[in-house]
């Protein structure tokens, strides 16, 4: 009788029930000749069965009525129970089985425990021919990143690849490539930006290419079973010519932590995507686990991730060349917005997986195949390399100071002020208007990928009101050297501040910038000296009034600015190289960016040592003070470092090791400036202090200056576009 038979209850059984079941029928699947493959996942329904869309109907059709199974004439369904796939290359009908049973795949796979799996059998025949390689892409962008083509050479033939990553090992930091790429591979892996050759440094560790599954996944079956990781690591050469932000994909969000309780068959159908060089956007789902696609000497080759179309009729176009491209959660098309993040309201897309091959099948002979992408988890991955991915390095080239020159000068003048109760002050927020020599030495910088969080002032003008406010790009620079025309021919702005007074306002500044070019944009005529002014004025203003919280945001963003007048790119027309010439555009990122980066513990000691040995600078009174002493400050520093200079150094050092060679050559005049800068500063903020009453006055004691603002007021206060508004300088 049935009742004393034990049901089936196929809907309940979990990923790893599926992996016992097949572990155990091993021997036999394997030994049957049409079988060419296993993997896991769920059963795959036939289009031309009646429960294809209703799970209430069972097919009325024999199996031999609906024909063979094959990956095109099928596909999942939320009814369809976990399964354990059985791929084979002829298909037996049931007539044949009937007089050959030896050749039958099992319709159910009985443990020893009791519990009982189903298998399902798709016909396939593995594509033999290659598809065709993927083509070189020549990248517009400064800085190679995630998704970029990447190269190396060997035994004469050279090898295509892409980045999949940006990873650390708390040390040092590292592209993540696949394995296959780099092996026995002698010289640099490469990249080619703009069509220009860049090493990005040497193969130095290779991922276990075959932990055991056990070793990943505790817990798992799988006897003699091992998982193809196929990750290398590449220890970048210049991080700074680096972004951690994939190509056409944007800041990658937390990546998927996949352990033996997080592994499950709800990731069957889970909708992902890559982005291949080139801007191909491929869209598939996930159609197996743990697949095995491979085995010798008894020994099993399992791919993670068995990652198909996500319709029936369709094909992951994946190609040669396209190992390491990374494969993210598709949460928008699964109806979730567990990728959307929080800071700017842009949409973060979880990886998931790291593509090391392809796999095609056909369901006919001659018919065209069904491309597949084998792929390994990135959480895998990260735990057989012990590394960690980096998630939050900049992909905007910044047109200003490094990060490392800006919170340094920030950083160091709130130890340079003058009197008790100014020095005090800003003490208690260094950490809030810079960064500390160790955590710049370090690398640990804030990041404009962050800006939900508070950021340190001395870098808000870059980092957050490059974003928020069009109208701060001109108050970053100003062309001192630029020769002017028509009334103004013969003479610059450095000149024209030098000779006549009356020439010191934003109306004769806007005048001259139009007479070399009357349809110049507001955003090229730079209003440093102004922007300065208006600083200084606010910062007076709430000393009088007693509110910390506004001078000390007035004086933490005061502090960009005066260090851009300290950058000899910031005040001439050189700012990216000889007008007109292509060729040396980059010289702005290399020498405030790269350079700096590199030398970060140089800088930081040469700088201190400077500013320690300066004496301390007369303060002054008013706005118009102000700005003459940063145009002061312009002077010295074109002519401490002219930005000719600077110019031709990048010129002539071309090359691996750029940024060193010119450190080598133009590093003690930097530290000179940005010496200046910092001493420029202090007194920018002594003057407004003691102007306003600070020191004299009874508006702020000790005690409160001795006591930090909190971040939270600083932040509301630099999120409000009222405050410190920035302007045109034809508004000022």
């Amino acid at each position: 009788m049935i009742r004393f038979v034990r049901k089936a209850d196929f809907g309940s059984l979990s990923l790893q029930d599926l992996l016992d079941a097949r572990d155990h029928y091993h021997v036999h699947l394997a030994n049957l000749p049409t079988v060419t493959g296993t993997a896991v996942g769920r059963y795959r329904i036939r289009l031309n069965d009646r429960n294809i869309d209703d799970a209430s109907l069972n097919t009325a059709a024999p199996d031999k009525a609906l024909g063979p199974r094959t990956l095109r004439g099928s596909d999942i369904r939320p009814w369809s129970w976990p399964s354990v796939l059985v791929f084979v290359s002829e298909w037996v009908d049931p007539d044949t089985l009937a007089r050959h049973p030896d050749l039958t795949v099992p319709p159910i796979l009985y443990l020893p425990d009791g519990r009982q799996v189903r298998t399902c059998v798709v016909l396939v025949e593995r594509r033999v021919a290659n598809l065709p390689a993927a083509e070189t892409v020549v990248f517009a962008a400064h800085r190679v990143g995630p998704g970029f083509q990447v190269y190396s050479q060997d035994q004469g033939f050279t090898r295509l690849g892409v980045a999949s990553a940006v990873v650390s090992d708390g040390a040092c930091a590292y592209a993540l490539i696949s394995r296959h790429l780099a092996s026995g591979a002698e010289g640099p892996v490469f990249a080619l930006p703009r069509g220009r050759r860049v090493d990005l440094g040497q193969t130095r560790l290779g991922a276990r290419d075959a932990p055991s599954l056990s070793d990943l996944y505790p817990g798992f079956a799988g006897r003699d079973a091992r998982l193809t990781v196929d990750a290398s690591l590449v220890k970048l050469d210049n991080v700074a010519a680096w972004t951690s932000q994939y190509m056409g994909v944007g800041r990658m969000g937390e990546p998927i932590d996949l352990s033996t309780d997080t592994m499950t068959l709800n990731l069957i159908g889970c909708p992902v995507f890559t982005e291949l060089p080139g801007g191909h956007r491929v869209e598939g789902s996930v159609q197996g686990l743990f697949y095995r696609h491979a085995t010798m000497g008894g020994v099993d080759s399992l791919a993670e991730f068995l990652i198909g179309p996500r319709h029936p009729e369709g094909s992951v176009a994946t190609r040669p060349g396209d190992s390491g491209s990374m494969w993210f959660w598709d949460h928008v098309a699964d109806g979730s917005a567990a990728g959307t993040a929080g800071g700017r309201g842009t949409l973060e897309y979880r990886p998931l997986a790291v593509q090391w091959g392809g796999q095609g099948f056909l369901a006919n002979p001659g018919s065209a195949s069904t491309e597949f992408a084998l792929a390994t988890s990135l959480s895998a991955i990260c735990k057989s390399l012990r590394v960690e991915l980096i998630r939050d390095w900049e992909s905007d080239q910044s047109r200003y100071w490094g990060k490392v020159g800006h919170y340094h000068i920030g950083y160091a003048a709130c130890f340079a002020l003058r009197s008790d109760k100014a020095r005090a002050l800003f003490e208690a927020n260094a950490s809030s208007i810079g960064v500390s020599d160790a955590d710049i030495v370090a690398g640990k910088l804030p990041s404009a990928t962050q800006t939900s969080k508070f950021i340190a002032l001395a870098d808000v003008p870059d980092l957050v009101w490059r974003r928020t406010r069009g109208k701060d790009k001109a108050n970053h620079f100003a062309d001192m050297d630029e020769p002017g025309k028509g009334p103004f021919a013969g003479k610059t702005l450095l000149s024209l501040w030098k000779s006549d007074k009356s020439s010191r306002t934003p109306k004769v500044w806007n005048d001259f910038y139009g007479s070399i070019d009357p349809k110049r944009k507001a955003e090229n005529r730079g209003a440093l000296p102004f922007r300065v002014a208006q600083l200084y004025g606010i910062m007076v203003d709430a000393v009088h009034r007693g509110a910390l919280d506004e001078f000390v945001c007035a004086a933490g963003v005061l502090a960009h600015y005066s260090g851009d007048a300290c950058q000899p790119l910031h005040v001439s027309y050189l700012h990216h190289g000889l007008p007109g010439d292509a060729s040396d555009d980059g010289v702005h990122a290399v020498y405030e960016d790269d350079m700096l980066d590199q030398a970060a513990a140089e800088l930081v000691a040469g700088v201190s040592v400077r500013v320690a040995k300066a004496p301390k600078r007369a303060a002054f009174k008013g706005s118009a003070a102000a700005a003459d002493a940063v145009v002061q400050l312009m002077r010295r520093t074109i002519a401490k470092l002219p930005p000719a200079d600077i110019v031709d150094c990048y010129d002539r050092v071309r090359g691996k090791g750029q940024a060193k060679a010119m450190w080598t050559e133009l590093g003690e005049r930097t530290m000179d400036c940005i010496a200046d800068g910092v001493l420029t500063l202090a007194t920018l903020w002594q003057s407004a202090w003691t102007e306003g009453g600070g020191d004299a006055g009874q508006q702020v004691s000790l005690k409160a200056a001795r006591t930090p603002v909190p971040t939270a007021s600083l932040k509301k206060l630099y999120d409000t576009k009222t405050f410190a508004e920035s302007k045109w300088l034809s508004e000022m």
